[in-house]
């Protein structure tokens, strides 16, 4: 997760002026004479801008990662979007979820120049390769369904979860031979959502926000990063966003496959299969017209292959599956 190629520009940026306060501001938060030494970008990032902190001082070296919004859009939402995390961070850290440790956040930016949310660096890396897929997908349900066992009390409930499409905003792709298929799947979306049992979402749950690491046990999972979305609703919407995301990197089957993994592992979904449809079409259809969001970060940790052309067969090959399963 973490790349070199940029630590010259980010070094250079971090030391300008246009960081000048944020540093001043991680620095003051440190215990008497630690410091910031350098820093580098962490790619697979879209919102935000993640970098890693090495920091020096009296009890040796350690590392932060800072998280910046900085496009307008983001910056716009971002007080939301770093409370809801930091609220989220300290509520984890009395779980089993493998989180980050919250240090500091400032939300409103009122001391640093863009709003800022520092914590703990987790082990481990991202990994999107076609090599070990099944049985990161294992681990990867196993874990979802710890995080939809959270607890929270009427106080640290998140917010309810807020569909990202709806039919208006579906762009069918320009060039697409199935054209049936999609007005198919807009018209399920039309519908008014499902009746459903709520629980803890992290709601962008897909292998780009989990970090893997090699044990003496084999490989597990280090990490589960990127709270910002975290919201209360049914859990067929969080096995279809990380169902979504596995057909887009590796195609429909191990899309199709995931819920069946997280059933196995002891989740609970819907028994209504118009209602798990429901679910599955409006998380696919988010990434209509906004696939390149994921597909950006995910060339940079190396997965070039995932072209335009590509992605959208993938997903119209999994819209046609849902439908021939659930519809």
């Amino acid at each position: 997760m973490t790349g070199g190629r940029d630590t010259d520009l980010i070094e250079a940026a971090i030391n300008g002026p246009s960081w000048d306060a944020t540093r001043a501001w991680v620095e003051k938060g440190l215990p008497e004479g630690d410091r910031i030494a350098h820093v580098e970008r962490l790619r697979g990032g879209w919102t935000s801008e993640m970098r890693r902190l090495h920091i020096i001082g009296r009890r040796g070296e350690r590392s932060l990662v800072l998280r910046s919004f900085v496009k307008p859009f983001y910056r716009q939402h971002a007080e939301g979007l770093l409370t809801r995390e930091a609220d989220i961070l300290t509520l984890l850290k009395n779980t089993d979820v493998p989180a980050a440790t919250l240090q500091a956040v400032d939300a409103p930016a009122q001391h640093c120049d863009h709003p800022s949310l520092l914590m703990s660096l987790l082990p481990g890396s991202v990994r999107l390769d076609e090599n070990g897929v099944e049985q990161r997908a294992d681990l990867m349900a196993r874990q979802l369904v710890r995080i939809h066992q959270v607890q929270v009390t009427e106080q640290t409930r998140p917010r309810p979860y807020q569909a990202w499409t709806w039919p208006e905003r579906v762009r069918m792709p320009e060039d697409t031979g199935r054209a049936e298929l999609w007005h198919r799947a807009v018209d399920i979306i039309r519908r008014d959502p499902p009746d459903h049992l709520a629980c803890f979402l992290h709601r962008d749950f897909h292998p780009g926000n989990v970090l893997f690491a090699e044990t003496n046990d084999g490989l597990r999972i280090s990490g589960i990063v990127d709270w910002v979305e975290t919201s209360w609703g049914p859990a067929d919407l969080d096995v279809a966003h990380c169902s979504t995301a596995l057909t887009l990197l590796h195609g429909a089957p191990a899309g199709m496959l995931f819920a069946d993994r997280y059933v196995a592992a002891g989740g609970r979904l819907t028994t209504d299969p118009a209602a798990h449809l429901y679910w599955r079409v409006l998380d696919a259809l988010a990434f209509a017209p906004d696939a390149e969001k994921v597909a950006g970060p995910w060339r940079e940790l190396g997965r070039t292959d995932l072209t335009s052309t590509l992605l959208t067969s993938r997903l119209e090959d999994y819209l046609q599956e849902l439908f021939t399963r659930y519809g």
